[in-house]
């Protein structure tokens, strides 16, 4: 018998999950360790709420979580209520399967204003993120930046420009909704340092920008390459890029205008006491497609800025952290003897949700490889026994399925799940 516990109950958690059961059948026993009381991380917090077809995947990890030698331990926080050196001697095995849920600093003067936004915070502001929940955009002004140029930035962009009934059918949480339905933005500039090649967006998310009830991009052309550029993209990105082509052709006019401005690096943010405008510093690609400087500055308005400019892993007492790359330093996943990462805590945030699948087979490969079958640790009845002394809360999958109930049943017309937005809430719900 293998004791494994992994810390983070999303994708590259419940994949890891998976992989332990295929590779060593009934001979493992696997924990999941989650600080909320709900699951599925990224799918639950991360993807957008209009995006229901992508949270579909959650039923795959449901069928994991159900099975008898994996279980959901939620409300547990790593460092917090038990250490990563306490898990080690309970475990043959521990992962750390956090994911990337803190924003990467956006480093620049007046970045720091009331109004100026990381990703990490809007995204979860608006699904629902417990720490987010509070969060209070500045949804009364008129103009936005998003800075980045990747499908996060596109989310946040649609996100703002839908209208109250383009959410039909959504999860998006009921504050976030009203505030939406009662902004003023009429403009939102997506800023990004190099051009229409260089973009990380998937034609899918992009394309979705033209029909927008109320909303309409726009690209300027003298920002697009020569068109027989496009035969040496990638097909995926050939296909992005026929998108912009066609928003610069189309120059469809709608209350809302959504504006891709390309070759343009932030400078700095200024405003008394909020955002006003954004300078930017105009750039230009060398040979290498390396954006630089050209030393002409122009500045936009904007009320709120909101910032995509990547994630970060948090760092976690006693375990090797990379500051440079804001992830945990590893050898292909290993950390320590008998401590590994996977997903974004072990490669930075990059890929998709279903890179995280091979990911974890790899991990478990690695674990199959280190340690034998004869496990001399204790596991979940130690986990148990000392959680219970002192005095955590731990909530089961079968817990968390009265939870799911409760906000199915609590559901606005159309909605999926009504989602609950504090802990005290969730656990609640899951005593009634």
């Amino acid at each position: 018998m293998r004791h494994i516990a992994v810390i983070g109950s999303g994708p590259a958690g419940y994949y890891t999950a998976e992989a332990c059961q295929k590779t060593f059948g009934e001979d493992v026993r696997v924990d999941i360790i989650d600080r909320l009381p709900v699951p599925y991380g990224l799918i639950r917090f991360g993807v957008a709420p209009d995006h229901q077809s992508i949270k579909g995947v959650a039923k795959r990890y449901e069928t994991v979580a159900l099975s008898d030698n994996v279980r959901f331990v939620g409300n547990v926080s790593v460092g917090t209520d038990i250490s990563i050196a306490e898990l080690q001697t309970l475990y043959d095995a521990v992962v750390l399967a956090t994911g990337a849920p803190s924003d990467r600093a956006l480093d620049l003067p007046g970045g720091d204003l009331p109004g100026v936004i990381g990703s990490a915070a809007f995204v979860g502001w608006y699904n629902g993120h417990p720490d987010f929940a509070a969060l209070n955009p500045p949804l009364h002004a008129t103009s936005a930046v998003i800075i980045g140029h990747g499908n996060v930035a596109l989310d946040v962009a649609r996100i703002l420009a839908k209208t109250k009934s383009e959410f039909a059918g959504s999860d998006i949480v009921d504050h976030a909704l009203t505030m939406l339905s009662g902004s003023s933005i009429r403009h939102v500039t997506l800023l990004g340092r190099r051009g229409p090649h260089q973009i990380a967006m998937t034609p899918k998310e992009l394309g979705e920008l033209g029909h927008l009830d109320q909303a309409a991009p726009h690209v300027d052309e003298r920002d697009l390459p020569p068109i027989a550029d496009d035969s040496t993209l990638e097909p995926g990105l050939r296909k992005a890029v026929s998108h912009l082509r066609n928003f610069a052709a189309a120059n469809t006019q709608k209350p809302v205008r959504i504006d891709f401005d390309f070759f343009g690096s932030p400078l700095r943010i200024e405003g008394d006491g909020k955002p006003e405008r954004m300078i930017v510093e105009r750039t230009a690609l060398d040979d290498r497609g390396n954006a630089h400087g050209t030393g002409e500055t122009y500045d936009i308005p904007c009320g709120l800025v909101i910032s995509c400019i990547g994630y970060r892993t948090p760092p976690i007492e006693g375990v090797p952290y990379d500051h440079g790359l804001g992830r945990f330093i590893n050898d292909e996943g290993r950390i320590l003897p008998g401590l590994y990462c996977v997903g974004w805590a072990r490669r930075g945030p990059s890929g998709t949700i279903g890179t995280n699948r091979p990911d974890g087979y790899a991990i478990v490969e690695l674990i199959g490889a280190d340690i034998a079958a004869g496990s001399q640790k204790a596991g979940r009845a130690a986990l148990d026994s000392l959680l219970a002394q002192r005095a955590v809360e731990v909530v089961t999958f079968r817990d968390w399925q009265k939870i799911e109930a409760a906000e199915i049943a609590r559901a606005r017309d159309g909605a999926p799940r009504g989602k609950f937005i504090d802990v005290a809430e969730m656990i609640a719900a899951r005593d009634t």
